[in-house]
Parts: C-alpha cells; sequence; structure tokens
C-alpha cells in the first residue's frame, strides 16, 4: 500500500510538473493585417531579459507564463503588449503604424530596417505613386529631380545617345558613381556611354526610366557612400526602388501634359519659315499606368503586375527677335547651327511584375520581380547646310545640288540670298529587360538566408532617319546605325541573423557575389559608315554607323564577399561597420570598409555620421567603346578615333589600362523630430575621389609636340585625331543637404504639408594625372582635359538647390504650390579655336578685342502651381501647370560677342541646365482606385 501511494504522489507531481511547463511555452505566429507572416519580430517578456525574434513564417515559441506580458514591437507597426493567459498558442496580428508607414528605410542596412530617422546616414522616400500626380513631369528621374535635395538631372539636347537617355546623379558626382538597386537588387545600368553633352560626358550609368513608375510603391535614396555594403558604383550613394506588393486593388493613371511658351517657341514665328515646329503647345505627353494585384494563397502570397505606356512629342525652341540684335540684349540672329531646337521625342511601353509566394508549410519563400521596357526615340541632329558644306549634300556630276524634297528645304538668309538645308534625325530603339528571382528562409538557430539570381540587359540601337550619306548620292535617306548592348547577371548569397541576447540588440550579415558582364558593340549597314566618293562626307549624317573595327565583344567575371554588422549598444547608440572584398578579372582586387552611427542625444534628436572608403570598376563600355567619326574643318575631311583602352592608338599615347576609381567618403549631420508634425535634418558631407574615368580631348596626328610613336600609328590608320577615356581627374566634393519636412491634420478634413529640400555643394579638381606621352608641352598637358571639360565637370550640380512646396487640403479639394531655385551654373562654349583651351571669341564691336566664351547661367526660381479634387470614391483630377511664370535659363553667348553664339554642346540658345529651356508645362491627370 506504501508503494502505491508513493507510485500515486510521484505522478501527481510528474503530472503537475508537465502541467506547469506546458504554461511556461507561449508560441504563436504574428502577420500584418492582410494575415501576411512577419519575420524578424521582436517579442520581450516584460521586466526580464527573455526575448526572441519570428522565424521566416512569422511563428515564435518563448518561455512565459501566465500572467506575463509580452512586449511585441516590429518597426513600421504599432507596439502591441499582450498578457498570456492559459492558451499554449497566441497569435497575433500587427497594425501598420500610420505614423511610420512610408518611412521604413530598408537601404543602407542588413537588418529588418529602421525608421528613416534613426539611420545613421540620411535616407530620402519618394513616394512616388503621390508624388508622380500633382505634376506635369511624367518620369521618376525628373520626378526625383525635384523631390530630392541632391538629386541631380539635366534633360539633354544635341548631345546624340545623351538626347534618348535620361541619366541622374547625386551629390554631384557621375551618373555612374550611384548604385541603382530594385527591391535590393542590383540593377544593370545602360549599355550607353556618354560621348557628347554637357553632363557626364564619359559615363554610363542606370536608365531610372525604364521601371514604370506605376510598379514603383517608394524609392529610397541613400545619400552616403556605400561601396563597402554594395559594391561597386555606390561612392555617391545608392537608390533603392521598392516595387508595389499590393493584392486587390486596381489603380490606372492617365495623365496629359504640354508645354506652352509664349515667348520662344517656334510656332509663334512660323511665317519666316527658318525653323521647323509642331503648335502653340508643344512636346504634348500622354502617360497611362495600370496596376493590379493578386493575391496568392492564403499565406500573404502576392503577385503583382504593372502596365505602362507614355509617348512625348518632340519641343522647338529658339530666340524668335532677330532685330537689331547686336543692340537688343534680348534678341539675336537666327540659328542657322541647329534649326530644329529641343526636346526629342519619345514613345514607350513597359511591363513589370513582382511576387511571392510562401513554398508550402515551411518558412521559406519564392520571390520574383522583373520586367520589359522598350523605347523608341526621335532626335534632331545639327543642321546640314549647302552654302556652308556642300560636301554634306548629294551632288551631280558638275557639282550641282541633287535636291531631296522628302527632307531638304529652302530659308532665307535675310539678306536676299538663299539656303538649302535639312536636319538630320538621330533615332534610338532601346530594349531593357531585367528578371531577378530567388529563395529567402530562416534555419534552425534564426539564420535569414536570401539566394537570388537577377539577370539584365540593355541594348542601344542607333538608326539615321531623314538624313543621307552625301558620298553615295541623294538615297537612301535612312539607316542602320548600329549600337551596343550590355548584360550583367548576378548571383547572391546573404545570410544575417539578430542576436537579442548582446547589448540591445546585434545584426551579423554575411555574403557572397558572383557577377558575370557582357558589352558588345554591332555594327551599323555598310552605308552608314562608308566612304563612296572621297569629294563627300561619308556615313549618316548625323551619327554616322558603327564600323566593323568598333566591333567589340568582351565580358569578364566579379567576386565579392562582404560582412556587416549593426550593434545597438544601446537604447541610444547604434554601430555599424562593413567590409568587402571584390576582385574584377580585367583589372585587380579592391577591399574597402565603412564604419557609422547614431546617436540618441534625446528622444527626438539624433546625430549621425559615416566614413568609409569606397570605389567604382571602370564600365566595360569605358574600356572597350570604340568609334570612328568624320569631322570637317578648314574645309578637309578628317577622321576622329575614340580608340579602346587597350587598343594600338591608346597604347602608343601612353594611356594606362583603366582603374578603379577610389574614394574616401565622411558625413556628419543630425536628424531632429522638433515638433510630432515636424521633421529636420541636416547632413554635411566630403567626398574625395581619386583617378575618375573621363574622356581625354582630341590629339593631332599633325601635332609635332606629339610622341612619333602615336602620330605614326595615327596617320597609318589613316586618323586625324585621338582621343581616350583615362583615370585622369582627382576631386572633392563637400556640401549639405538640408530636409524641413512638416506634416499637419486638422480633424478628418484638413491637412497642411510643407516640405523643404535643399543642397549646398562644392566640387574642386585637385588633380588631372596626364600620361607622360601627353605632357611634352603646356598645350599638350591642357588638350588631355581643358578648361571647357573641367568646367563641364564643375558643373555636374548647381551651387545651391533649393525647393519648397505646400499644400492645403479640405475635405475633396486640395491647392498645392511649389517653387523650385536652382543656382548658378557657369560653363566655356568651345572659343574661336574649337579646342575648348581658354576659350576666347572676338568682340562685334572690334574682332580684334577677344573676351572669353563664358556662359554664366544665373539662379532662377522655378514655380509650379495645382489643385487636386475627389471626383467620387474611386476617382481623383489633378490639374495645374509647372513653371507657369515661365521662366527660362540665360542665354549661352557672350553679350559683347553675339555673332559667336550658338558655340556651345547643344547648338541652340541654351546649354543644358536643371530648369530646362521649354517653358510653361500644363497638364491634366486622372487617377482612379478600385
Amino acid at each position: 500500500m506504501r508503494n502505491v501511494s508513493k507510485t500515486f504522489i510521484l505522478l501527481t507531481l510528474l503530472f503537475l510538473g508537465i502541467g506547469t511547463y506546458a504554461q511556461t511555452n507561449t508560441g504563436g505566429v504574428i502577420t500584418d493585417s492582410l494575415g501576411a507572416p512577419l519575420s524578424g519580430v521582436s517579442i520581450r517578456v516584460k521586466g526580464t531579459g527573455t526575448g526572441t525574434l519570428t522565424s521566416g513564417n512569422g511563428s515564435y515559441s518563448i518561455n512565459a507564463k501566465p500572467g506575463d506580458v509580452l512586449e511585441i514591437t516590429y518597426v513600421g507597426y504599432n507596439p502591441v503588449k499582450i498578457t498570456v493567459g492559459d492558451a499554449a498558442l497566441l497569435n497575433v496580428k500587427l497594425a501598420e503604424s500610420l505614423a511610420d508607414l512610408g518611412q521604413i528605410v530598408l537601404v543602407g542596412s542588413r537588418g529588418s530596417g529602421r525608421v528613416k530617422t534613426e539611420t545613421p546616414a540620411p535616407v530620402d522616400i519618394v513616394n512616388t505613386n503621390q508624388a508622380i500626380m500633382p505634376t506635369a513631369r511624367m518620369d521618376i528621374t525628373s520626378l526625383l529631380n525635384y523631390a530630392a535635395p541632391s538629386f541631380n538631372y539635366n534633360k539633354q539636347s544635341g548631345s546624340d545617345g545623351a538626347d534618348h537617355v535620361d541619366l541622374a546623379t547625386l551629390r554631384g558626382l557621375s551618373p555612374d558613381q550611384t548604385l541603382v538597386l530594385i527591391n535590393g537588387k542590383r540593377r544593370h545600368q545602360t549599355a550607353f556611354v556618354a560621348i557628347f553633352g554637357t553632363r557626364g560626358r564619359g559615363a554610363s550609368g542606370t536608365d531610372l526610366n525604364a521601371i514604370p513608375e506605376g510598379s514603383i510603391d517608394h524609392v529610397e535614396i541613400l545619400r552616403d557612400g556605400a561601396s563597402a555594403q554594395y559594391g561597386s558604383d555606390a561612392i555617391a550613394g545608392v537608390i533603392n526602388m521598392i516595387l508595389k506588393k499590393d493584392v486587390g486593388k486596381f489603380s490606372i493613371n492617365v495623365g496629359y501634359s504640354g508645354y506652352y511658351d509664349h515667348k520662344y517657341n517656334t510656332w509663334f514665328d512660323r511665317g519666316s519659315g527658318q525653323y521647323p515646329t509642331s503648335g502653340g503647345i508643344d512636346g504634348n505627353a500622354l502617360s497611362v499606368n495600370a496596376n493590379y494585384g493578386f493575391k496568392l494563397g492564403n499565406n500573404g502570397g502576392y503577385l503583382n503586375l504593372t502596365g505602362a505606356f507614355s509617348t512625348t512629342g518632340k519641343t522647338f525652341r529658339q530666340i524668335l527677335d532677330t532685330t537689331d540684335f547686336l543692340n537688343k540684349k534680348d534678341a539675336l540672329y537666327y540659328n542657322y547651327i541647329r534649326r530644329a531646337n529641343g526636346d526629342a521625342s519619345l514613345t514607350e511601353a513597359g511591363i513589370m511584375l513582382n511576387m511571392k509566394v510562401p513554398l508550402g508549410g515551411s518558412n521559406a519563400s519564392f520571390y520574383a520581380f522583373g520586367g520589359f521596357n522598350q523605347k523608341w526615340s526621335d532626335a534632331y541632329a545639327f543642321t546640314r547646310s549647302w552654302n556652308s558644306k556642300p560636301e554634306r549634300f548629294p551632288t551631280d556630276e558638275n557639282g550641282n545640288l541633287i535636291y531631296v524634297p522628302s527632307i531638304m528645304y529652302s530659308v532665307n538668309n535675310g539678306d536676299g540670298s538663299f539656303d538649302t538645308v535639312y536636319n538630320p534625325h538621330i533615332q534610338t530603339h532601346v530594349q531593357d529587360a531585367s528578371l531577378s528571382a530567388g529563395v529567402e528562409w530562416q534555419s534552425n538557430g534564426g539564420w535569414n538566408w536570401d539566394i537570388s539570381n537577377t539577370i539584365g540587359r540593355n541594348d542601344f540601337h542607333y538608326f539615321g532617319d531623314k538624313t543621307l550619306n552625301a558620298s553615295i548620292g541623294p538615297a537612301p535617306i535612312h539607316f542602320d546605325d548600329g549600337g551596343f548592348n550590355f548584360l550583367q547577371n548576378t548571383v547572391n548569397a546573404d545570410i544575417s541573423k539578430k542576436i537579442t541576447t548582446v547589448a540591445r540588440g546585434l545584426n551579423l550579415a554575411f555574403g557572397g557575389e558572383f557577377r558575370f558582364e557582357n558589352y558588345q558593340i554591332y555594327k551599323g549597314e555598310e552605308a552608314s559608315w562608308q566612304l563612296y566618293d572621297i569629294a563627300k562626307a561619308p556615313g549618316s549624317q548625323g551619327y554616322p554607323g558603327y564600323r566593323p573595327a568598333d566591333e567589340v565583344n568582351d565580358d569578364r567575371t566579379v567576386e565579392g564577399f562582404y560582412a556587416d554588422a549593426e550593434l545597438d549598444a544601446t537604447e541610444a547608440w547604434l554601430l555599424g561597420g562593413a567590409v568587402r572584398y571584390e576582385h574584377y578579372s580585367d583589372f585587380g582586387s579592391t577591399l574597402n570598409f565603412k564604419l557609422d552611427t547614431r546617436y540618441k542625444i534625446a528622444h527626438d534628436f539624433n546625430l549621425r555620421g559615416s566614413f568609409s572608403s569606397g570605389f567604382r570598376a571602370p564600365s566595360l563600355a569605358q574600356i572597350n567603346f570604340s568609334n570612328t567619326f568624320t569631322t570637317v574643318q578648314a574645309g578637309n575631311l578628317l577622321e576622329v578615333k575614340i580608340a579602346p583602352n587597350y587598343s594600338e592608338i591608346a597604347k602608343a599615347a601612353g594611356i594606362p589600362n583603366l582603374k578603379q576609381e577610389k574614394s574616401l567618403n565622411a558625413s556628419l549631420g543630425f536628424a531632429w523630430k522638433a515638433l510630432p508634425e515636424l521633421t529636420i535634418t541636416v547632413d554635411g558631407y566630403w567626398v574625395q575621389i581619386k583617378d575618375r574615368v573621363v574622356l581625354s580631348g582630341q590629339f593631332s596626328a599633325d601635332d609635332p609636340d606629339l610622341d612619333p610613336a602615336l602620330t605614326d600609328v595615327l596617320k597609318e590608320l589613316k586618323v586625324a585625331y585621338a582621343q581616350f577615356f583615362a583615370n585622369a581627374v582627382n576631386t572633392t566634393n563637400t556640401g549639405v543637404d538640408i530636409v524641413f519636412d512638416y506634416k499637419k491634420r486638422f480633424g478628418s478634413n484638413k491637412h497642411f504639408n510643407a516640405l523643404l529640400t535643399g543642397n549646398i555643394q562644392s566640387m574642386t579638381i585637385d588633380k588631372i594625372n596626364v600620361p607622360e606621352e601627353l605632357s611634352g608641352t603646356e598645350t599638350l598637358r591642357e588638350t588631355f582635359y581643358s578648361d571647357r571639360e573641367q568646367k563641364f565637370l564643375l558643373a555636374s550640380a548647381p551651387k545651391q538647390k533649393f525647393a519648397l512646396s505646400l499644400e492645403y487640403g479640405l475635405n475633396k479639394l486640395a491647392i498645392g504650390a511649389r517653387v523650385t531655385y536652382f543656382g548658378k551654373v557657369d560653363l566655356y562654349g568651345y572659343g574661336e579655336d574649337g579646342s575648348g583651351i581658354n576659350p576666347m571669341v572676338p568682340t562685334d564691336a572690334n574682332p580684334d578685342v577677344y573676351v572669353p566664351d563664358q556662359y554664366i547661367y544665373s539662379g532662377k526660381f522655378v514655380p509650379d502651381v495645382y489643385l487636386s479634387y475627389q471626383l467620387c470614391k474611386n476617382a481623383s483630377l489633378f490639374i495645374g501647370a509647372d513653371n507657369f511664370a515661365n521662366v527660362h535659363p540665360d542665354y549661352g553667348l557672350v553679350q559683347s560677342a553675339k555673332y559667336w553664339a550658338f558655340n556651345n554642346e547643344t547648338g541652340g540658345p541654351w546649354d543644358a541646365v536643371q530648369m530646362g529651356f521649354n517653358g510653361i508645362h500644363l497638364f491634366a491627370k486622372l487617377a482612379f482606385n478600385f
């Protein structure tokens, strides 16, 4: 009996022990409001050191007994406190925080994200769907130019391929010194490399407009060097585009815009017959974006699809007052250099998808995103004049002009004489395709894995239209000029873990990357480049075709490895660091680091700063680009060769193999939540770059000061001039970015928003690295990188840029206004001799008196105004006018030397400057949401 009693007591105690143990373990799944699992949610038992994180499928398990309080927090969601009851299963749905919604930053961190005011480096967040509607701007690049303080973009005109792709910069640096990500994955660059044009000459970049704006939820702009975190191209910063993942929502945006410029539109001078024109309102644009998301399964899976189409017409701008132009400031003679001056036309269509699917009952998910974009663009080249250059026209056996009525027309010179002219068209067909796919999951021990592959390809194909190869005759008038393409395939493996038991949290991340890149140049048809008659200009006039000698097919591989850590040392102090090693098959290895920190001086005031080294690998386009084109100087037809870096010409000139650009970056600033409605951020930066890759000046085969080894090679190849890509320049950029963001709601039906952004910056050229073989004389040294080219580099961004946006809303109506200030830009023309070295031109009053061929574009305020109205539950209307005051840049000329007007890169009255020259931009847009 005693043994039975003991057994009963032991079983009872064991049962009670099991019961007690069961009640000390609580678990479940944490999801968002739509039921999608949330990974990395922090769960802590209040008043203890016990804590855990949710796994990839949102599940968790924590040692907690009835009566304990669980504190559940996740960035971007309202915190929750729940008292543990008797049930062992505790599922929780978190609601998005309206205060933080859209303010969570993923770029710059390998963790789960932070509110943007608590990051160690400045990040701008632009909600594209909200920002694109109350403006006439139809594309993401021009939108960001007005929305982010140090984002800079100039619409090119008269710059060949640069007219057809919009390349932007951060902090006054080069377009290819900013890395672009899509959903955190590296985006491929365009195959295009700028040869002509006043901005980004010698650089490539990423075409942001190839991504439909309707597919983008928001854009994160990290304004800080991040090469150690992301690799090449991140010297100036990183742009991360986050795609939409909405489900069950259909949205369609339809917009129209057009320019009304009563002062400079050639329509208002159409009676003169001097210029092409298209109407009193030109640059007419229509844009349609449609987006819909499908739910995949019941565990938060989605498929989001976007389709986009847009078309934009040309603009035509000239100075129309030609009377007494020597004595009138705002008058000028007729522009015979480029009669069709203005923006190119563009038709564009694209699709984009973004999807994620949980895999069965595991904590793994498959994701994919990508798209396809096609552009058709048409731009005018410089005018061909029979009186000036008859060798560019077809003639009969007696030297008489063969008139081609479909492209030629007659113009009055104003002195009783006439001229025959034609305006060649440069057309491009650009295809852009990309696809990313990967799997992410959480393994035992809480390690998060992400394995992915991203492939992208860009093809840039030139055509000459309504033009001639004069050495053939009057036909054909359309040519296939060839082009180039670039392919990039990137394999990534990323591993991270949040360790809650170290200080206030430690996030560790490691990863590797393998990248394959291929660049090709393909020839045009023979007639686009061939010389058939020695007395005539060869090739397609406007843009000559690529020759068989230009063709190239080159590739390289890149291996990279990184380690990254973020430590919340205390509630107030964040420390971060990263190191990255990369090896390139074509130039070698590089090792870079980054250190950053953020300290909460007060609950609403954060100090932040960083210091890092960085690099940018020379692009395959810069290494391999080759083109031979014809120029006419002193009546002679001359061949100009842009020689590849490895060519015989480049070696004879002593041009070293291209190597990586190297940088040091430092930033210091603060983020202050001065009021619940007001956030203020101020960040200073310093960026020093060595060995920047630029395009050199043109060296003559007849120059006796050149090394005979070079001139002999040039003459053997029958090339009169040669130029090269080289690591030619060291620069230092300093500046400060300022953001004041105020959002106030009054009850449920009123709001007032104010946003002030600003950038003040300066660049210095510290050194020009002239190769020894090209430094024999001062003229040779200056030819290598002339005064004119230096001005272009220094004018990559204006000295100041400020933008103030105001909006007041009442019920269904909102009115808003913006004013943007673009600071002074200082440029040079070609000068009388065309060399760009200390360019000087003779004055109109006395041809023996010379003045600098310098164009000073003073600072200008550009005002916008708009109105929005909610027509019904599912539709809203937006109307307004950008630049309603019809503000234009100053003229690109020297007032005392007007006869030397149009001696600039565009061949028009203005250079390409940020504010543009098209005048009032009217718009109307409709947004539908179902």
